[in-house]
């Protein structure tokens, strides 16, 4: 994994493997209870502001958390944040928000299974549960274990508001963030060996292999991509304008690089927005170890005599070409070899944008505008998702097959070109075109 800016390594810790989590009599019973105390609160909540004044109760909290009492004028990125969470809400509060087809309540609820629910409690339960904190409900009824996970998986998939989140489980929005922090640590102290660089060539062949079946590029290790988590700031803070991108957003950048089952197997986050992307990678472990030739090191392919492929990743025109790192050719007017080279490259490199896509949906605390976030925990928090999102793949959850993509992952963000080009890479490229078309 690369550099996770904020991120403070930690001892490494044995995973407890069992998938059994509950602290209470059963995960059923459990989650019995926790339904029936979500529906009472919510319906207590309803009853007490009635049915008219509902939404303006939520627009009214949402601004207030979000703006501020000071806000002045208005703000596009903003409104539609605000927009997008109040439907979250309101459709939680109301009922109109019905299991989505094929999953039951928990399933719809936490985006998961209970089997990779249980097995996510089995990973943190010794670090939540070390720390001594009485968290209760607000009607005093101590929380358990699953309870905790319970808060702190809701808040990240649904990107709900601390408020809103504390109102549906019948809590106060200091306990879910308490929590949320709480599992964020565990899970990055816990869960980290679900993201990794393959640390055998076992592994790696069958990585290899999977992408050669996507469209036939022989070699290929990864496919790279970058994605943006956009930011309100307040225009006070000193450093705003580090973080202002140039769509004009304030956004932290996350890179990633992903195996051809969207897992990610290497991650960078923390900087600013403004960077772009060869900049994110110069900056990154991978990118170092790389050029020492200490990783993408392994078997090389014959091509034809006197040419060798050795291990590479893919990425877009937004990176440069290097040795170890190929993008697409440039120019419309490219030879019939270059263009079908170009098809079959974007049919690889695409997974990276379907698992930043995925990350995004599934763990919607990173998909919209986040309200002036701490920068030293939100990589963190990244981190986690990732963790989170690797997990689900790893424990082939059923789940994950069943939840529709609706956004690109970088929605308004223009394609970057890199004019960086090392001249061994472009030969490189070149004869892999020709291979691939059978000229060489």
């Amino acid at each position: 994994m690369g550099p996770v800016k904020g991120y403070k390594k930690r001892r490494k810790v044995e995973p407890n493997v069992s998938a059994s989590g509950s602290s209470e009599e059963g995960s059923l019973d459990w989650w019995d209870a926790l339904s029936k105390r979500i529906a009472a609160a919510n319906w207590a909540l309803m009853l007490l502001l009635g049915w008219e004044l509902q939404l303006n109760y939520f627009v009214t909290v949402l601004i207030t958390e979000k703006l501020g009492p000071t806000f002045r004028g208005s703000n596009v990125i903003m409104h539609h944040s605000i927009m997008r969470e109040i439907g979250y809400v309101w459709g939680n509060i109301c009922g109109i928000s019905s299991p989505s087809k094929g999953l039951d309540k928990f399933e719809s609820m936490f985006k998961i299974s209970r089997k990779t629910f249980n097995y996510i409690c089995s990973l943190v339960k010794d670090c939540m549960m070390a720390k001594t904190s009485n968290f209760t409900f607000s009607n005093g009824k101590p929380m358990c274990l699953n309870d905790q996970v319970a808060i702190a998986l809701r808040r990240l998939s649904s990107g709900d508001s601390l408020i809103a989140v504390a109102d549906s489980f019948g809590t106060n929005h200091s306990t879910v963030s308490q929590l949320t922090w709480r599992f964020v640590e565990a899970m990055e102290e816990r869960g980290i060996h679900h993201l990794q660089w393959p640390s055998t060539e076992q592994e790696m062949t069958k990585i290899k292999s999977k992408f050669e079946k996507i469209r036939g590029l022989p070699n290929c290790c990864g496919a790279i991509d970058t994605t943006h988590i956009t930011m309100l700031l307040s225009s006070t803070e000193m450093d705003s304008n580090v973080w202002l991108d140039s769509e004009k957003n304030h956004s932290m950048i996350l890179q990633a690089i992903v195996d051809p089952d969207m897992r990610f197997r290497d991650i960078v986050t923390g900087w600013p927005g403004k960077m772009d992307d060869f900049d994110v990678l110069q900056r990154s472990t991978f990118f170092k170890l790389c050029e020492k030739g200490e990783r993408l090191n392994g078997n090389k392919m014959k091509l034809s005599e006197g040419t060798e492929l050795r291990e590479y990743i893919v990425g877009d025109s937004g990176f440069p070409i290097l040795p170890w790192l190929i993008n697409p050719f440039k120019g419309k007017e490219n030879s019939e070899s270059k263009v079908e080279f170009n098809k079959r490259h974007f049919a690889t490199r695409v997974v990276a944008q379907r698992a930043l896509t995925r990350l995004k949906e599934m763990w919607r605390i990173i998909q919209g505008v986040m309200w002036r976030p701490d920068k030293n925990r939100l990589p963190r928090i990244i981190l986690v998702c990732c963790i989170l999102h690797n997990i689900v793949i790893d424990m082939e959850d059923d789940v994950y097959d069943e939840l529709v993509l609706s956004h690109h992952h970088d929605a308004g963000y223009k394609q970057e070109v890199c004019k960086f080009a090392d001249k061994t890479a472009l030969v490189l490229r070149d004869n892999l075109s020709l291979y691939l078309s059978g000229r060489l």
